[in-house]
């Protein structure tokens, strides 16, 4: 049954907004205030108020500028939290430059890896399309952070600093796209013509070789063995000579980095409770960690949160944090926008709407620093966000706890605050979703 837009319902649609009595009012000040400003709610920013009971000093936020680093930055931010206490830094930073170089390494031959594995299917299979859609790009998960770690370890930004497309990363990504799709027409061609192996893999190891030059160039040459040197907050001077990448992370973060799991909310049909879900072609090292996640309800989500947060460490969380967020003071409240009455038109849906049906996905990692406990029972948190100092409170963004519930999808936990039930459903095998699955959006 079709439905045609005429003149008789034009009018019709003309007279209901006649008769909307601030219908003159609301053109005039959405047309030259736009919607956000004409829809604020200034209460949000009183209730958003940045005192917390449990609040962990986690000093200066750091800045990803024009890049989407954000799921690194705030690996990173978690991982440095913990190091300048035990060592008494006051400004450090790890090097989210080197980590960056060698996830678009992994990601061009985990890019390949995929092409060969869909090469007998015809180009415009709902895979392949997905696969040429974005061949790489900055962002990520947890899991594929941890890969990186396990197989690069990790250095401070002293020895490999920010550079013009770490910090500003459209133009790299733009060649190396371009680079990557022509590269899948050669490997689809190669297996369309029955090329056996070795000529494949001939093909694919000059391709990355091309890619760790594109990137030298890019990023400058990832560090083999460097020096560390630091003052501490007592005015001390330490070196340590002849680290490399690896033995630097061992010695001074140390961590299992296998008793930090994913846990997420997400409550859609198609994945129950208490179950592990990974995602088919995400990932970033071939052979390296894979990408699993811990669906439990919300309940027990904000719980497992709090207990990390009640023993002194930071919680890396992914989010929406485009909606009914304001970005400049750093407030993610469900009230910050008044839109529905703006408008007198319903917006709202559930969490499982609006994850079946387009309208939001995991899109920012950030770090939980703190929450404000009332009778037990969290009412807001305090997010470290890596936008730099100038927005929020020096970077500090306020969360309510509402907003939390609608519009967080993920944390990462140490498997010790982890129930045994949970502890038993974690070490499962993972039930496999698609590529394009919300679950698997990165970060």
């Amino acid at each position: 049954m079709s439905f045609e837009i005429d003149q008789t319902k034009l009018n019709e649609y003309q007279q209901q907004l006649a008769n909307e009595p601030q219908a003159k009012v609301l053109e005039r000040t959405v047309t030259k205030n736009g919607i956000l400003a004409s829809s604020y709610d200034w209460h949000a920013a009183v209730e958003s108020d940045p005192t917390f009971s449990i609040d962990l000093d986690t000093g200066d936020v750091a800045n990803q500028k024009q890049s989407g680093r954000c799921w690194m930055f705030a690996a990173l931010n978690t991982m440095r939290h913990d190091m300048a206490n035990k060592l008494g830094l006051k400004k450090f930073e790890l090097s989210q430059s080197y980590t960056f170089f060698w996830d678009k390494f992994e990601k061009a031959n985990y890019f390949y890896e995929n092409v060969l594995n869909t090469a007998t299917q015809s180009a415009d299979s709902r895979e392949v399309a997905f696969l040429m859609a974005t061949p790489q790009q900055d962002g990520g998960q947890w899991d594929m952070l941890c890969a990186l770690i396990e197989k690069y370890g990790i250095v401070p930004q002293s020895v490999m600093p920010e550079t013009y497309s770490s910090s500003k990363s459209n133009e790299i990504n733009t060649v190396l796209n371009k680079k990557l799709r022509k590269d899948a027409i050669t490997l689809r061609t190669l297996v369309a013509n029955h090329s056996d192996d070795s000529q494949i893999d001939a093909a694919r190891n000059q391709m990355m070789s091309e890619n760790y030059r594109i990137l030298t160039y890019t990023f400058g040459q990832p560090p083999v063995k460097f020096d560390f040197e630091y003052r501490d907050e007592s005015k001390q001077y330490h070196i340590e000579k002849d680290l490399t990448p690896q033995s630097f992370f061992k010695k001074y973060i140390g961590w299992n980095l296998d008793d930090y799991v994913s846990i997420i909310n997400s409550p859609t049909d198609d994945k129950p409770y208490n179950k592990t879900y990974t995602i088919d072609m995400l990932g970033n090292v071939v052979g390296g960690r894979a990408v699993k996640h811990l669906n439990v309800e919300i309940e027990q989500f904000k719980q497992l949160a709090i207990a990390q947060l009640k023993s002194g460490e930071s919680v890396w969380f992914g989010c929406d944090v485009g909606q009914s967020s304001e970005r400049q003071q750093g407030i993610m409240d469900l009230n910050v926008y008044a839109k529905s009455e703006l408008f007198n038109t319903d917006f709202s849906m559930t969490k499982a709407e609006r994850l079946d049906y387009g309208e939001s996905l995991m899109t920012h990692a950030m770090v939980l620093t703190g929450v404000d406990l009332i009778d037990g029972q969290p009412t807001k948190w305090k997010v470290e966000n890596s936008w730099g100092p100038k927005v929020g409170t020096k970077g500090y963004f306020v969360m309510t706890d509402a907003w939390l519930d609608e519009y967080c999808y993920q944390i990462v936990v140490n498997k010790k605050f982890l129930p045994e039930d949970l502890l038993k459903a974690q070490a499962e095998e993972p039930i496999t979703l698609k590529p394009w699955d919300p679950m698997g959006a990165l970060a």
